[in-house]
Formats: structure tokens, sequence, C-alpha cells
């Protein structure tokens, strides 16, 4: 549990602070001073107790040409505190104990009080490396350069302003290191299991890919009472890690053949980053004759300020496993170490602790 009263507010003031600045694609972060900007309206400025490493980082943080955007300071998979609040935000105080999220949720638009979608109308998702209402930066170094967010979070540093619509109020009885995953892949896995596929009692689930996200969804149909979860796959060494998360079976694609992994009618989501250029190749009589559904899960279907505090409380009530997700854990100025473990297939999710 984090306790509110270690952490001070400079309400209406920069702060100073460091943080982890990808200068250059591919390159190291560099641990620098930066200045904060005081939130403005419908913004909160957070003091980030800790962040996980996810692999679209990785994928931003290699990136030469746009949506890739340097200087700038990647992650967004984090818990924090809120330190100060801008005007105009009635949903959240000092101390309240938070999870920035990717993915708007304003709870007032057609789409947010809609059953049947969880992306917001009035603040579409884009790979902006600004904040949403005025497309500015709330982050400068001391010579006054400005550095640039990464959706919407900026979670690699020690205090991030972030818009009131990406942030989602927690139980603080929630360890900060489990509490940071659910921002994105644990969260996106086990909610396309549960929300997009609706896996029911005694359903047979196959999951292409065991990374985070994949054992995610494994995770996911053990939750909803699947009976059979087949992992597929390069790697055979990846099922012993996959029978920890509820995976029954492994098929490896390399040495399957000519053999169909699929057969029958069925539900297909598609879900975690591919490349921009990637395509999906159909036939269009075999969906028609098969009578299969194919559907896209932007982070797993989940509507964050809802659903995630059902996660949490499914955590606390010992259903949710996450602590299994967590391999590695270092602190704030090892951060590249972070990088090199997930980039080597060494670790799940690494936590960074920002001041331990």
């Amino acid at each position: 549990m984090a306790s509110t009263k270690q952490y001070f507010s400079a309400a209406g003031k920069p702060i100073r602070c460091k943080a982890a600045v990808a200068r250059k694609a591919g390159e190291p972060l560099v641990i620098e001073e930066v200045i904060v900007a005081p939130p403005k309206a419908h913004e909160v400025r957070l003091k980030i107790i800790c962040t996980s490493l996810c692999y679209t980082d990785i994928i931003a943080w290699r990136m030469k040409e746009f949506p890739g955007c340097f200087p700038r300071i990647l992650g967004h998979e984090a818990f924090g505190v809120v330190e100060s609040v801008g005007e105009d935000v009635d949903e959240l105080k000092e101390g309240d104990s938070v999870v920035p999220i990717f993915l708007p949720d304003c709870m007032d638009c057609v789409d947010c009080k809609s059953k049947k979608s969880n992306l917001c109308s009035k603040f579409p998702f884009q790979a902006s490396p600004l904040l949403h209402r005025d497309d500015t930066s709330r982050f400068t170094n001391a010579e006054g350069e400005t550095l640039h967010h990464f959706l919407y979070i900026s979670s690699f540093s020690e205090y991030t302003v972030v818009d009131v619509v990406n942030v989602t109020k927690i139980d603080p009885e929630i360890p900060p290191n489990r509490a940071c995953l659910l921002s994105c892949g644990v969260s996106t896995g086990v909610g396309a299991a549960w929300k997009t596929a609706n896996v029911e009692p005694g359903s047979t689930v196959v999951i292409f890919g065991l990374g985070s996200v994949g054992l995610a969804v494994a995770e996911g149909a053990r939750l909803c009472g699947a009976t059979r979860i087949i992992g597929v796959g390069r790697n055979s060494d990846k099922f012993e890690i996959g029978k920890q998360f509820g995976v029954t079976e492994f098929v490896n694609s390399k040495s399957c053949g000519d053999k169909s992994v699929s057969q029958g009618w069925g539900k297909t989501i598609v879900l975690g980053v591919d490349k921009p250029d990637a395509q999906l190749n159909l036939s269009s009589y075999e969906v028609l004759q098969s009578q299969k559904t194919l559907t896209g899960s932007f982070f797993g279907g989940l509507k964050p300020k809802s659903d995630v505090p059902i996660l949490v409380k499914r955590y606390l009530d010992k259903e949710l496993e996450l602590d299994k997700f967590v391999t590695h854990e270092v602190n704030f100025e090892d951060i590249n170490k972070a990088f090199d473990l997930l980039i080597q297939g060494k670790s799940l999710r690494c936590v960074i602790w920002m001041d331990k």
C-alpha cells in the first residue's frame, strides 16, 4: 500500500525532477533533470511510484520515422499518486492512488456511455507526441528544450502531467508493483478473453504468441473457466512458462507441417501492436461457410475507469494472479537494464522503481 503522507504538493508551480529521456532511436535512455509544468485545466500531475516496461515502449524507442519522435519521455505502464490537480478536475484529488492509461475514457461521450465500445469519440486515440486538448508538452529540460510525451503518459519520469481522461483511480491497497501492470499489457490480455471474446466456461482458447500479452490472455481465459488453453509459438520452452498461466497444451508452429491450426467456427481476436504495414489475408468463402468472427481488441475491450478497478478487486480477492508476471525489478537509474532484459527475452515484466 502506498502512503500519501510521504508526498508533497507544489501545486501551481513547476517541478524539477529526473526523467529517462530517449534522445535518438535505439540509443540508451539518458537520466536528465527535467522541468514538469503544473497541470492545466482537466489535467493532473502525478508522482510516479513505479513503472513497468512494455514492448510498445521498445517499438517506439526504435522508430526513426513518425510516430517515432525525439527527444521523448517514454513509458506508459505505471502506478502513481496525484500530486496536484488543475482546474475543472472533480473526480480526483491530491493523494489519490491511480494508474494512468493510454486509452482515453471521458465517461461522457456516446461511445464511453455505450456498452458496445471502449473507444472515446470525444478524445480519439492518436499516436500524438503531445497532450490532447492543446497539442503542447508539459516537459522541458533546463535549457528550455521541449521534450515530447508518449501515449499521453510518459511514465519514465518522477513526475508527469496527464489528462484526467487518461487517469483511473484505484484501491490503494494494491501494491504499486502490481497495479502498474494494469495500465496496458495484462489488462489488454485479460480483457480480450473476458470482454472481447466473452470466453465461456468449458471453452477452448487458442493463443498465438506467449509473450506477456498472450500469457495474460491465458490468465483471462482461466478466470473465465476455459477447459483447454492451447498456446501456439515457435519456442517450446514457452510451454513450461505457459503452464503457470493455465496453458494446457502447446503447438510448435514450426513443426506442425500442413496441418491447419483452426477447424470449424469460432472467434478470432486481434490484439497487440504489429508492424504498421502488417496485413491479414483471409478467405471470404471460409469466413462465410464456417461462420467465423474476426474482431480487433484495443486495450482488451476494457473501459479503463470502470473495468480496471474490477481487475484490482479481483487481484485483492486472490482471483487474478498478477505476481507471476513480474520477473524482474530494478531501480530507476538502471532502466536500460530493463530494456536489455525484455529485448533478450529474459523478462515478462520488469518493474522500475522511481525511488526505492
